[in-house]
């Protein structure tokens, strides 16, 4: 359960579209993140499948039936929300048990959800205590638990991280990523951090304008972008982009190469520059290197701590192997 096709969906608002006619299958058990920059249609898409907005056009089938018209509550799907949306005078324990009192479902089972829930998400302490008893990830752990006791054919999670801080953005987002091993439920998850769909993702869906711009794995997509757009999206940091005379002398518009595949050299190399700002991070040194007859600073990643300061002159060296190409339409030359 929980294959999710959607077939020529469009949606617009009037006359302005917002989602052209796209096709997506999402396979039963798959984690797929929606990723893209602000505006770009990741929500607008989640809220279709949910039935939270209407389609203008196209199909959308859960299982196989047919769920384009079908109302939010009867798609067997469950959605966690960017807020938390709990309600302050109720215990954990009742937070997460309210849909199946909506549902008027027999308490037994009531209970055995909310028991099993608690337990999968390390909340069996906390279920006598109100949400202002916790802590921001507990409190989104208490909405991921009303999603679970519904057992949905797919959870659909809507930037459920962003109201977290740093710290606790990782921990929840392996503890959902964990979720999704022990329950293998279909989960649809919007981001627009990269890193979140590189490191939760099954198959990665790359979103501009409401378009699908490429659908892969996260390491297809890192290692063989379909274009530009996707090559400076994907990867943190960003991939080092080119145009001009050595773009042209390897056949292509622009050419991408990534930090870690640029050496760098304080007697020789292809590229001569000086050393800008440095970003140590303890594993890794990120050097942004001002090249001669190059308009943009590039980034180089180095292992450890390098001896270098600012100002010094260095060399660099792509890997040629490891360099992408991309003719004037912004498109990946094979």
């Amino acid at each position: 359960m929980g294959r999710i096709t959607l077939e020529k969906v469009r949606k617009a608002f009037g006359e302005v579209e917002v989602i052209p006619p796209l096709d997506l299958t999402i396979e039963e058990g798959e984690f797929v993140v929606f990723v893209g920059p602000s505006g770009c249609g990741k929500s607008t898409l989640l809220r279709l499948i949910a039935g939270l907005e209407d389609v203008t056009g196209g199909e959308i089938r859960i299982d196989g039936q047919d769920a384009t018209a079908v109302p939010p509550a009867k798609r067997g799907l469950a959605m966690v929300f960017q807020s938390y949306a709990l309600y302050p005078h109720m215990s954990v324990r009742k937070n997460i048990a309210f849909p199946l009192r909506m549902a008027k479902m027999d308490r037994a089972e009531q209970d055995r959800r909310v028991t099993a829930a608690a337990s999968v998400l390390n909340l069996t302490d906390y279920l006598d205590r109100k949400p202002g008893q916790l802590s921001g990830g507990q409190r989104q752990r208490v909405a991921i638990g009303r999603a679970i006791v519904r057992e949905p054919a797919a959870f659909l999670f809507d930037e459920p991280l962003s109201n977290l801080d740093a710290a606790l953005r990782v921990g929840m987002r392996l503890e959902i990523s964990e979720l999704h091993k022990r329950l293998k439920t279909t989960m649809i998850y919007v981001t627009h951090d990269q890193v979140e769909a590189m490191t939760m993702a099954d198959k990665i869906v790359v979103l501009r304008a409401g378009h699908i711009e490429q659908v892969g794995s996260p390491l297809d997509l890192y290692y063989n972008p379909r274009n530009l757009f996707v090559a400076g999206f994907i990867g943190s940091p960003k991939m080092n982009l080119l145009t001009g005379p050595e773009a042209e002398k390897r056949g292509a518009h622009t050419i991408g190469i990534r930090p870690e595949h640029i050496a760098l050299s304080t007697t020789d190399g292809a590229w001569k520059g000086r050393v800008g700002v440095a970003e140590h991070l303890g594993s890794d040194t990120f050097f942004h290197v001002h090249c001669d007859g190059v308009q943009d600073s590039m980034t180089v990643r180095v292992g450890g701590e390098v001896g270098l300061n600012y100002g010094d002159s260095v060399y660099l060296s792509p890997d040629e192997e490891r360099m992408h190409r991309f003719d004037d339409r912004g498109l990946r030359i094979a």
